[in-house]
């Protein structure tokens, strides 16, 4: 019996797609990586999970897990040699449980971030994780990948997020790590192997999240600066002010915007006088009587008239609140759109961010004369998306094919600045090769370590992350 035929025997005949039917989930979002597989199988339960890697595991098949496919390293595409089951886990959309006075969420890996953002909001609760592919990425994914989005600088990121796991261990075990506890202190904490591994180690299958109160208000603000250093020292000056009522701190760089405006219907720039850069601020309180807004008025009337910040928008209402962020995640569908860029999502210092744009720019400058630099991210937490590419479509294939050269240029100067080549991304393929000269040894000695103990065969997604 065929190996498509075994598995239709444990999640049934329409949940196993072959030929051209698993065509689209073969590659990824961004569209660079294509890759091939026996079958994709779509399990619908933990159990039917186990029953799949069981079976692989039995015949040494490989498999690759997939979550929404958002991914843009390929960590989620199969190789190109057509030997893996794709194991594609959007039909596990259970929201088992919200305990609402422990202030937790247990949500299996194909929920979609957006849907367990509701589901909190409906328990009168945030779930605060939030990026630009909320309605099409998954719990798994962002598990996965430790993802980061546009709140770490106050919530965290996924691994402050997560309490508890389920987890598909290569060989089929299942381990039941569902624990909502804030405190347990009994040995190695085996959720933290899971989470950023890539599917390399397992398969998460659900998660016990952590809820926060919800806030009841919000003052967001779109400001105009002379550079990122100027954004940084406002970063500081406005915490010291604020606390942690700081959310979203944001830098987006006028190219960024430009793309912005150019490919996306409705965009509008909210500032009647161009800027070479722009912070998008944001504010959150769960005092309703608090007079957030008018505290945001009267910090930035401050900057302004100090001459730190050349001009503000304030977001008037929800309608316009929404429309900044919308700018700001919309450019990576507008570069999409635009075509192919070399992508860089890189994590320094926040003390280091400006010396590193400085540095970089001039070096890529130097080596490739009318580069276009594309810069924004999350600068109250160090991560930057500095991307590139060439406004000519004739002379950006000819840039792209000199990715590993401008890839040196901006990794060595990340390495240099005490920084990550992977902030919240995650090597998959794209970047399985280049962690190699920034790891230290004995980091890649623990790295392998831990996949040969849990993975001895190497069938959980090969040629990703080592």
């Amino acid at each position: 019996m065929s190996i498509v035929a075994r598995l239709s025997e444990i999640v049934g005949t329409q949940a196993v797609l072959a030929g051209g039917d698993m065509a689209p989930l073969l590659t990824d979002w961004r569209g660079r990586f294509t890759g091939q597989a026996r079958c994709v199988v779509k399990p619908a339960s933990t159990e039917e999970v186990a029953a799949i890697v069981a079976l692989c595991a039995e015949e040494r098949i490989p498999m690759v897990p997939q979550g929404g496919n958002t991914g843009l390293v390929g960590g989620a595409t199969p190789l190109h040699e057509g030997h893996e089951v794709v194991i594609n886990l959007s039909r596990m959309k259970l929201i088992r449980e919200i305990d609402v006075a422990n202030n937790t969420l247990t949500a299996e890996a194909g929920c979609l971030l957006a849907e367990v953002q509701a589901a909190a909001a409906g328990a009168d609760r945030l779930f605060p994780l939030s990026l630009a592919a909320e309605g099409s990425c998954e719990i798994g994914g962002n598990l996965s990948t430790n993802a980061g989005g546009t709140a770490v600088l106050r919530y965290g990121n996924m691994r402050e997020l997560t309490l508890g796991l389920e987890a598909v261990l290569p060989d089929g075990r299942i381990w039941h790590g569902l624990r909502g506890l804030r405190k347990d202190n009994t040995g190695y904490d085996l959720k933290h192997l899971f989470i950023g591994a890539e599917g390399t180690l397992g398969i998460i299958t659900a998660a016990v999240l952590k809820l926060f109160p919800r806030p009841r208000q919000s003052a967001t603000a779109w400001l105009a600066v002379r550079d990122p250093a100027a954004a940084v020292e406002l970063l500081s000056r406005l915490r010291s002010a604020c606390g942690e009522r700081v959310t979203g701190f944001e830098i987006v760089a006028r190219p960024a915007l430009e793309l912005v405006l150019k490919h996306i219907p409705g965009a509008r720039d909210p500032l009647a006088a161009a800027s070479p850069w722009y912070v998008l601020v944001e504010l959150t309180d769960t005092l309703a009587d608090f007079d957030l807004a008018g505290t945001l008025e009267m910090i930035l009337g401050a900057e302004i008239a100090a001459g730190r910040v050349a001009d503000a928008a304030m977001g008037q209402d929800l309608a316009q609140r929404q429309a900044f962020w919308q700018l700001r995640e919309n450019i990576s569908e507008a570069q999409r759109i635009e075509g192919l860029s070399i992508k860089h999502d890189i994590a320094v210092p926040v003390s280091r961010i400006a010396e590193f744009i400085v540095r970089a720019d001039a070096a890529l400058a130097r080596a490739f004369p009318a580069v276009r630099i594309v810069t924004f991210g999350h600068i109250g937490d160090g991560n930057l998306h500095y991307n590139l590419s060439r406004p000519e479509a004739a002379e950006n294939a000819e840039f792209i094919a000199q990715t590993p050269q401008a890839n040196r240029i901006v990794h060595d100067l990340v390495a240099a600045l005490g920084g990550s080549i992977s902030a919240e991304h995650g090597l998959g393929q794209l970047k399985r090769t280049e962690i190699l000269r920034y790891k230290s040894a004995v980091e890649i000695d623990l790295m392998r370590a831990v996949k040969q103990a849990l993975d001895p065969h190497g069938l959980m997604n090969p040629g990703k992350v080592l």
